[in-house]
């Protein structure tokens, strides 16, 4: 039988013209809707064997070929989610079916649901990769319509200054204040100090080191460990046999938790996440002095963008052009105001006007 009614939804079951075995979901319970889906796949397939057109796929065909070749992401889990959602409108169709006002509809259904902008556009990112990749590298598609992302608000770079930390560390539990402090010290991300173990340190070198498939980019990164750090770490010594960060004799997995949250209130600290930590830790290393190139090494950031974001907070390599301004100047008071030229000269207020020159 072609047609069989699985879980509710209609399935196709045929033979192709070249002796393939197709099996398929048609997405819909509708038996009159399925038949029709049935008859188009099977003349699409007869087209191909006959007159050798380009064979069709499903957004499903797609789905199941970008998960297994992205398994080396950091967000596939993440993005999985957001393909789950997005089976609801997709599952079953043909790529081609993908059209402007269909991803118009799809952008409207996800907004109604009360979401931010931000997150809608990360549910059309995944779509729109997809389907790059069914132009660009599968062929599958001669071209995609165009996915239109939403406006995201510009967010502030939320960081503490000197005073505002060291009231936070001192409010935090123990275990919290190291690792929070060692955060502070080294940018790591939550995940990197929780995870940290003591086969990735070295005191020696004073260094450590995140390993490809911990890092974000997943990419390798090399920590260098200052003096606070190294002494973060040496605290930590006999506590726990695998993970440097232990409480009570176990690895510490959480680090949002209601004393976090408390240990603010109590610091007078508002509207921070543990993430912004790394901020912070980013923003003193700018205000200090070090270049975005080597920002972005120090905290193993991907592309030059996410560095660039610091860049308001040092205008130091901006001074020498805000001096160019500064070659003429007023001096003196406003009955006898002199102009002061930058080689020295002087012209009263009278002269300047005269255009006599005290040359």
């Amino acid at each position: 039988m072609s047609l069989r009614k699985r879980g509710g939804v209609w399935w196709i079951d045929v033979i192709a013209p070249s002796g393939e075995r197709v099996r398929r979901s048609t997405g819909t319970a509708n038996k009159a809707l399925a038949q029709e889906y049935h008859d188009q796949l099977k003349a699409q397939m007869w087209r191909l064997a006959k007159l050798g057109e380009r064979p069709r796929h499903t957004w499903n065909d797609a789905v199941v070929r970008w998960l297994k070749e992205s398994t080396h992401k950091a967000t596939i889990e993440s993005d999985k989610a957001h393909l789950r959602w997005l089976d609801n409108y997709l599952g079953g169709k043909d790529l081609d079916f993908i059209s402007r006002a269909v991803i118009d509809r799809i952008t409207d259904a996800k907004l109604r649901e009360g979401v931010s902008n931000a997150t809608v556009n990360r549910t059309l990112e995944i779509l729109r990769a997809i389907l790059r990749r069914c132009v660009n590298e599968w062929e599958w598609l001669d071209k995609a319509p165009r996915v239109r992302m939403l406006r995201e608000p510009t967010r502030r770079i939320r960081f503490l200054n000197r005073d505002e930390a060291q009231r936070l560390l001192a409010e935090l539990p123990e275990h919290l204040a190291d690792m929070a402090a060692f955060s502070l010290a080294t940018g790591l991300r939550r995940a990197n100090v929780t995870g940290l173990q003591w086969s990735q340190v070295d005191l020696v070198r004073r260094q450590a080191w995140i390993h490809p498939d911990q890092a974000k980019a997943r990419k390798a990164i090399a920590v260098p460990l200052n003096a606070e750090a190294v002494m973060l770490i040496r605290k930590q010594l006999g506590r726990h046999p695998t993970h440097v960060f232990s409480f009570r004799g176990r690895p510490i997995r959480q680090v949002s938790t209601k004393a976090w949250y408390q240990a603010q209130q109590r610091a007078g600290i508002e509207d921070f996440r543990w993430h912004d930590l790394r901020h912070t830790w980013a923003s003193w290393h700018v205000q200090g002095g070090t270049p975005l190139y080597a920002l972005q090494e120090l905290g193993g950031w991907e592309s030059p963008e996410m560095v660039r974001r610091y860049a308001h907070l040092s205008v130091e390599h901006l001074a020498p052009y805000a001096d160019r301004l500064c070659a003429v100047r007023v001096v003196g008071d406003e009955a006898g105001d002199v102009i002061e030229a930058a080689n020295g000269t002087n012209l009263s207020q009278g002269q300047k006007r005269q255009g006599v020159s005290s040359r």
